[in-house]
């Protein structure tokens, strides 16, 4: 329930349609044109339709920004009799090298990239910031399962049906564990993964699992109450001030103000969630472990074992940044995966972690 929400860089101006822009390693294509998938993008010129109302209040102009790019598209799923339209914003560029794709950390939403995004794109990259199943500003009126296999198919069919190659996918914390669950069930649709502060030990939702509804719910509504949010952004941030807090205290807890949140998440929570120790080691991918110097929620030492447990890992340390780096430190967390993307990214930086922390 880490909200995540700080300025950053601007995103492109209007692209023009079809211009090509030569890159340092092969081409990128910046694309305009009309909607050909059935999507819906919401208002013109403004916020899209379906976020709520409350999105007219928040200040921070990097998540304005970015929410005026969300779109949800139209992903046909075989647990549902429709196809459930989902949020997500797509790439204004193809790139020849495989797209980066963003997810989000629990309870959360493709805002969270705000910051790195518009950098991304800067930087040449293909990239797609993806709302998992059951959270973000995906059209659930039609409550869809929202446990793990469903939010894996679900995201299974969108990259089926629009990415369509090979991606690198980035998770933070939480976002990590669905990384891994689905790069591990679908290794063909995951060239490389990207794990930031990954929250993966935790062996699911625990005892939540077992309690009766009512206190589930109950639960949930506290989930969603503004000083528990405004809480959590103490934790996740170093020496922010109130007002930028409450601000970004809003943008997190934007999308629990759909009306089937609190639904699709009682269903998560009951159905167990994450647990993906197991599978690990058995991850064939090379993957790039990004990890905070002051992270108050996942401790580093989780950082060094996933490292050792994972086949083909290398590690990057950000000093000086808590629990969302791709917020706090965005110019460093783009730059890392630009790297990784482009093949730039070298082994070895785990001795230079271990000598810093465990010595």
């Amino acid at each position: 329930m880490i909200m995540a929400v700080k300025l950053g860089s601007s995103p492109l101006p209007p692209p023009l349609m079809g211009m090509t822009v030569a890159k340092k390693r092969g081409s990128v294509r910046v694309l305009l044109g009309c909607n050909k998938t059935g999507a819906d993008t919401g208002s013109a010129g403004g916020f899209p339709s379906f976020l709520p109302k409350e999105v007219e209040k928040i200040k921070d102009p990097f998540a304005r920004s970015l929410a005026q790019r969300i779109e949800r598209l139209p992903v046909k799923v075989g647990f549902s009799e429709s196809c459930i339209m989902s949020s997500c914003v797509k790439p204004l560029i193809q790139s020849d090298i495989n797209p980066v794709v963003l997810l989000h950390c629990f309870d959360s939403s493709c805002l969270e990239w705000r910051c790195t995004y518009p950098l991304l794109e800067e930087a040449g990259l293909e990239a797609w910031a993806i709302d998992v199943l059951g959270w973000g500003f995906s059209d659930l009126e039609r409550l869809p399962p929202c446990n793990v296999a469903s939010k894996r198919y679900h995201l299974y069919q969108l990259w089926k049906s629009y990415i369509k190659r090979p991606m690198i996918l980035v998770g933070p914390s939480l976002g990590a564990a669905v990384a891994i669950d689905f790069a591990e069930n679908h290794p063909e649709a995951v060239e490389k993964l990207v794990l930031i502060n990954a929250s993966v030990y935790a062996e699911g939702t625990g005892n939540l699992s077992r309690l009766p509804r009512m206190l589930a719910y109950a639960g949930v509504s506290l989930l969603k109450s503004f000083p528990l949010r405004l809480y959590a952004n103490t934790l996740a941030f170093n020496g922010i001030s109130l007002a930028t807090s409450l601000d970004w205290t809003n943008v997190g807890r934007l999308h629990c103000l759909l009306p089937w949140w609190e639904d699709a998440t009682v269903n998560f929570m009951i159905s167990g969630g994450y647990n993906v120790i197991a599978q690990i080691k058995q991850l064939k991918q090379k993957a790039l472990i990004i990890c905070s110097e002051r992270d108050q929620i996942v401790n580093y030492k989780q950082a060094v074992r996933l490292q050792l447990e994972l086949q083909d890992a290398s590690m990057r340390l950000i000093p000086d940044c808590g629990h969302l780096p791709h917020v706090d430190k965005s110019s460093s967390v783009a730059r890392f995966i630009a790297e990784f993307a482009r093949g730039d990214c070298n082994r070895g930086t785990f001795a230079d972690f271990a000598e810093t922390y465990i010595s």
